[in-house]
């Protein structure tokens, strides 16, 4: 072992000493190996960020890997017994949903059917039992149009962000300390927000079933990943507006209640309160979110095609340096030879070989990470406004370790052959010198 040590050393400082003596030639060496390196490092970043972006894009819509999902029934006591459950537990949220119109009185909205705001002059089909009918069309039989906003409106019981970490693009996010107001305080999606922009619209919502019609107070917006209208409200303040029976039956089908892995004590409460109270035990489903798993299958082949993309500029560098090796040993014989004579064991001559090869592998990797990761940053400033997740974004250590392994794999592919021939250069070739 210390004799091993000892040769490695020795092979580490006379390659070091390579590499300083012949420093132009093994700059060429690492510019020829610096895009192989690199490739694999944008890969392998690119991969990390487009996992990422997948993930908090899922977030939104579904909820953070690991968060238990249960869905109740609307009918029977699901409601009231799940809000009850719930009271004063913040390691779970009940969700459900209604449709609400905000807007004048009497007339159609100007989505029907809460449609997304694409711009204006937008045109919308409205289908019912007659058929499909545009915007004022005698045959709909229904409301004349005027300055109104359907949306979807999400009643919650606490902070829904602790499981779908909605982003806040303006205003503040529902208060669930305070009392519950008869006003009700409303949060906005940025489709919603569209809407809003464009019509002007009184502050007049009506909600199926309301015992009468409130006027809402919007106190934010938030990006939650939708495509169509949203707000979302304090599940105790629409109830001062709601009966709790329309509410159990609102557009939503039913009751969703988002969960902490931890609360398995809560989920076999509420499953056993719900079972006795009278709903079948097959109308109660659960499950936990695994974004991550199918993120990871959707990269995973697109990952791999680009890895041996990669691969072939890694190869090409490969070629660079056992081109540049090969002409060194031709260059060093009489060195080699006379260090032979010398006593010189030929494991010692491959392994000073291989070492400045090696360094040369690491140093190219070194400056690849490095401008990836300066790189990665000035993009983060950049498109970080516009792109949400590249908003501090930071450097993958993966791609870090990618671009080493790649930068060690370089250096010994490169330097074998040539580490090979120094080895085996005859101790008489030193009678040339």
């Amino acid at each position: 072992m210390i004799g091993l040590s000892g040769r490695l050393r020795s092979s580490l400082i006379i390659g070091g000493q390579g590499i300083r003596a012949r420093k132009l030639r093994t700059f060429l060496s690492m510019v020829s190996l610096f895009l192989g390196v690199q490739a694999v490092v944008i890969v392998q970043t690119g991969a990390s960020i487009a996992e990422h972006a997948l993930l908090s894009n899922s977030e939104l819509t579904q909820g953070k890997d690991g968060t238990v999902q249960m869905y109740l029934p609307s009918q029977g006591k699901a409601l009231p017994l799940a809000l009850e459950t719930l009271r004063g537990r913040s390691d779970a949220v009940a969700v459900t949903s209604t449709r609400a119109i905000i807007g004048e009185p009497g007339v159609s909205p100007v989505n029907p059917g809460g449609n997304a705001f694409d711009g204006p002059g937008q045109s919308y089909t409205m289908c019912d039992a007659s058929g499909c009918h545009g915007p004022g069309d005698p045959a709909a039989n229904q409301a004349p149009s005027g300055e109104a906003i359907e949306l979807q409106l999400t009643a919650i019981t606490g902070d829904i962000r602790q499981f779908r970490p909605y982003r806040a693009e303006a205003g503040q996010w529902l208060d669930f300390s305070s009392a519950p107001s008869l006003s009700p305080r409303i949060v906005i999606n940025r489709q919603a927000a569209k809407g809003f922009a464009m019509h002007r619209v009184p502050a007049e919502m009506r909600i199926d079933g309301a015992t009468a019609n409130p006027t809402p107070q919007i106190i934010g917006v938030v990006d939650d990943g939708g495509y169509q209208p949203v707000a979302y409200v304090r599940a105790d303040e629409l109830q001062n507006w709601l009966p709790e029976a329309a509410l159990s039956g609102g557009n939503g089908g039913g009751l969703q209640v988002l969960m902490s892995p931890l609360a398995t004590d809560l989920e076999q409460t509420l499953r056993a309160r719900l079972v006795a109270s009278g709903i079948s035990a097959d109308q109660i489903h659960s499950e936990p979110i695994h974004s991550r798993d199918r993120a990871a299958k959707e990269l995973a082949i697109m990952r791999w095609i680009f890895l041996g993309m990669a691969g072939l500029v890694l190869l090409i560098g490969v070629a660079g340096i056992l081109n540049v090796g090969l002409a060194t040993v031709g260059e060093r014989i009489e060195e080699f030879a006379l260090r032979r004579a010398v006593g010189t064991p030929r494991s010692l001559l491959a392994g000073i070989v291989l070492a400045e090869t090696l360094l040369t592998g690491l140093l190219t990797a070194a400056a690849a990470i490095g401008v990836g990761a300066v790189g990665l940053k000035l993009l983060s400033a950049v498109l970080g406004g516009r792109e949400p997740f590249l908003q501090n974004v930071a450097f993958p250590w993966q791609a870090g370790v990618a671009g080493v392994v790649a930068g060690l794999i370089a250096g010994v592919l490169g330097g074998f052959v040539p580490a090979v021939r120094a080895a085996r250069i005859p101790i008489a070739t030193v009678m040339r010198a």
